[in-house]
């Protein structure tokens, strides 16, 4: 037990990251155009909150399963890792270089890589799998949102 809380902390703390280092300017955020289906912006902290528990949930399960990621195959730490930068850099294309063609392709590769996380986690187990299924639903709801936002912005010079 001791080992699944320190990885679910550490896990937790990793994802998080991105929010202190790149935080979320929600005046630039406001000057955007955005569809009329488009959440309020506080949603957003308290849905990632929630999806950081259950990744890191599903990441702990894994490797307490899998003797520290020792019986795990490659492409599972591969597809866990590609889909941590990922997400990690979605703040930073949105909010540091306010580039949103970059943060709409940054949103489908979280999206993709969370579908073979899901994917590659169900050997190891169903319920760390099926705790990354609200990620996946989420992360192409953000991507169709970012593109969404980036078509309505693409003309102008908060696109780029």
């Amino acid at each position: 037990m001791f080992t699944f809380i320190t990885v679910f902390l550490i896990t937790y703390a990793l994802f998080s990251i991105s929010g202190v280092l790149f935080p979320t300017d929600l005046t630039y955020y406001a000057t955007l155009k955005k569809p009329s289906w488009n959440p309020p912006a506080k949603l957003f902290g308290i849905v990632w909150a929630i999806l950081y528990a259950l990744i890191s949930a599903s990441v702990a399960i894994v490797y307490t399963k899998t003797d520290g990621f020792q019986e795990a195959g490659g492409s599972y730490v591969l597809i866990l890792l590609v889909n941590y930068v990922a997400n990690q850099a979605f703040t930073f294309f949105e909010f540091k270089l306010k580039n949103l063609r970059l943060a709409f392709l940054d949103s489908a590769i979280v999206a993709i890589t969370t579908f073979l996380l899901i994917y590659a986690t169900i050997p190891y187990s169903k319920l760390a799998a099926w705790l990354l299924v609200p990620y996946l639903l989420w992360s192409c709801f953000a991507t169709l949102l970012a593109w969404t936002i980036y078509q309505l912005n693409k003309n102008t010079n908060r696109a780029y």
